[in-house]
């Protein structure tokens, strides 16, 4: 059998992978779906396992020899595998469930290539790990940051690990912050691919080492190769040790945010 993989490039199944994902969250979004209950008010549907599966079978079929890690199926492939795909194929599972079109699907290979996908824009946002694009409609176009829109957004989900000392929802009761910024809630990694393409100024979430996890790792790997600042909310770099995450459009919006979160 042919592999139609050969010659494609790792951003290249990464697309292909976040397109097959994003065709099934499109296509099953507003039927009536099964809840998989995860525990502490967490749940999936079958949205999310049937485009998972669909994420699975194009990474299987162009990178057999690589492990992947899955929201829902876990780890999968050769554990002795030096590439790892992180895989969340309905980023927003609460957002889809109510009717809200607020959706991402994540591809990440660590310290790679990345997509993410929105199922009702069409838009595909995706790095190679040294620049990033945006392909709409069949055209590619270079991701620009900016903080122009002065919007912000602040992930508000429970549990909030970075308390008492700081909780992403504090920064939304500082007048520092109102007055320079206006706060959006997304919840889901559309929040940073819009940062790296300009429509955010910023995105700001507590929590511990998010630079391996399948709901940040594509979302990262955007704003890094786009030339975002990102960092944890103590301002050091993303990694093992780190602690949530502060992603911003250039460096005088990134200062001020971590001033007002040191404060």
């Amino acid at each position: 059998m042919i592999n139609s993989y050969a010659n494609v490039d790792d951003s290249g199944v990464a697309i292909a992978a976040a397109r097959a994902g994003a065709d099934v969250v499109r296509g099953m979004y507003g039927k009536r779906l099964t809840r998989i209950d995860k525990g502490a008010g967490d749940f999936a549907t079958a949205a999310d396992v049937e485009a998972e599966k669909a994420i699975l079978g194009v990474l299987r079929a162009a990178r057999p020899e690589d492990a992947v890690l899955g929201e829902e199926g876990g780890r999968q492939g050769a554990a002795e595998s030096a590439r790892q795909w992180l895989v969340d194929p309905l980023c927003g599972t609460l957002n889809y469930a109510v009717g809200n079109m607020l959706v991402a699907v994540n591809v990440a290979l660590r310290g790679g290539a990345a997509a993410v996908a929105d199922p009702f824009s069409g838009e595909i946002f995706f790095t190679d790990g040294e620049t990033a694009w945006v392909r709409h409609d069949g055209a590619d176009a270079r991701l620009a940051p900016t903080s122009a829109t002065r919007l912000v957004d602040v992930n508000l989900d429970p549990p909030f690990p970075g308390a008492p000392g700081f909780r992403a929802v504090d920064l939304l009761a500082r007048p520092g912050f109102v007055e320079r910024f206006r706060p959006r809630v997304v919840s889901t990694t559309l929040a940073l691919a819009w940062v790296a393409a300009g429509k955010r100024a910023a995105y700001v979430t507590d929590g511990g080492d998010l630079s391996e996890s399948v709901h940040f790792a594509a979302g990262i790997a955007l704003c890094q190769a786009a030339g975002c600042v990102v960092t944890g909310i103590d301002g050091a770099p993303t990694g093992p040790s780190g602690r949530g995450l502060v992603v911003a459009a250039d460096g005088e919006t990134h200062q001020l945010l971590m001033s007002l979160i040191r404060s």
